[in-house]
C-alpha cells in the first residue's frame, strides 16, 4: 500500500535576518517519514524541536528549503504546481491550530463552519448538508445558532474542527490543539479526534506535548532538534524511557510509576501506557505476589 503522506529528505530553515547571514541552523534536517491513510500519528518533541514546522509544511503553509513532500502520491513541494493543483491538494489536508479564538471568523456557529466550504465554491444546498453533518460529528449540532464567543474553550475548538471537517479533508493535522484548554476541554477534543479517526477513517496527525494524549495514538513519532529520533507504537516508544528523557520529554505518569517500580527490582510484566493498562498490570502483579506469599 502506498503511503498517503510521504516526506523524503525534508529540510526547513528559517532565515535569520538579524545577523544578515541567512539561515544558519535548520529547524528540520533531512526528515524521512511515511504515514498511511487512516492512521492516527502523534508527533512529540520539546519546544523548538521542529514539530510545528513539520505540520505547517504538510499543510503547505511553509515551503521546504529542500526535500520532497508527497500527498496521495503527488509531489506537493514541486515549484511548478499550478494554483489549482495546490488548492486541490490542500483540500486533502486540513489543519486545526492551538488557539480556537484565532480560527473562528463568524458571529454564529453554523456560519463559521460554512466559511471554508463557501470559499471552495460549493453549492448552498451541499454546504447546508456539510455544516449539519460536521456539527453532528463533533457533537455541536444543538449549538448551531449560538455565538462562538459564548462557548467554552473545548466547544470553540470543536467548532473549529467542524469547520475543517466541512471541507471534507482526508487528513487533519492538530497542531497543539488542546494546549490552551482546561482538562475537560482537552477531553472533549480528544474524544472528537478519536471518533473522527476510528469512525470516519480520517487520517490524524496530532502535534502535542501531552504524553497521555500521545498514548491514544496508533503510532508516535519523536522529533528532537529537527531530527526524527524514534518512531513506533506507544508501547514501543514509552519503553524507550532514557531516549525520551534525553529529548526533554516525559512519559505518562502511570508509565513513570511502573518504570520506577521496575528499577527498584519489582518484576512487573505487561504494557503500561494508558491508565487502564497500568491498573490492570499492577493488579496482576499484586495478585501474583499474594499467591506467592
Amino acid at each position: 500500500m502506498n503511503p498517503f503522506i510521504k516526506v523524503k529528505g525534508l529540510t526547513y530553515c528559517y532565515d535569520d535576518n538579524d545577523n544578515g547571514k541567512g539561515c544558519t541552523q535548520p529547524t528540520l534536517k533531512n526528515l524521512d517519514l511515511e504515514i498511511n491513510e487512516g492512521e492516527f500519528v502523534a508527533v512529540l518533541g520539546h519546544n523548538g524541536s521542529g514539530k510545528s514546522t513539520f505540520a505547517k509544511l504538510l499543510n503547505m503553509i511553509l515551503v521546504p528549503t529542500s526535500g520532497e513532500i508527497y500527498v496521495d502520491g503527488k509531489n506537493v513541494s514541486d515549484p511548478n504546481m499550478t494554483d489549482d493543483e495546490v488548492l486541490a491538494l490542500r483540500k486533502n489536508v486540513g489543519m486545526v491550530f492551538q488557539n480556537p479564538d484565532n480560527q473562528l471568523v463568524a458571529t454564529i456557529v453554523e456560519d463559521d463552519v460554512a466559511f471554508g466550504p463557501e470559499n471552495l465554491g460549493i453549492s448552498s444546498q451541499e454546504i447546508r448538508q456539510r455544516v449539519d453533518n460536521a456539527l453532528k460529528d463533533v457533537g455541536m449540532l444543538e449549538y448551531s445558532q449560538h455565538e462562538p464567543h459564548r462557548l467554552s474553550g473545548g466547544q470553540k475548538q470543536r467548532v473549529a474542527i467542524a469547520g475543517v471537517i466541512a471541507m471534507m479533508p482526508r487528513c487533519i493535522i492538530f497542531d497543539e490543539s488542546t494546549a490552551m484548554l482546561d482538562p475537560m476541554g482537552r477531553k472533549e477534543v480528544m474524544n472528537t479526534i478519536i471518533r473522527l479517526n476510528k469512525e470516519k477513517k480520517i487520517t490524524v496527525i496530532m502535534i502535542t506535548h501531552y504524553m497521555e494524549e500521545a498514548a491514544m495514538a496508533d503510532r508516535i513519532v519523536v522529533i528532537n532538534d529537527g531530527n526524527l529520533v524514534i518512531d513506533g507504537t506507544p508501547n514501543q516508544i514509552f519503553e524507550r524511557y532514557d531516549v525520551l528523557k534525553s529529548c526533554g520529554l516525559n512519559v505518562p505518569q502511570c508509565t513513570e510509576l511502573v518504570h520506577r517500580l521496575r528499577s527498584e527490582g519489582f518484576t512487573i510484566e505487561g504494557d503500561c501506557v494508558t491508565v487502564e493498562q497500568c491498573a490492570d498490570t499492577l493488579v496482576a502483579f499484586l495478585t501474583k505476589e499474594e499467591r506467592n506469599v
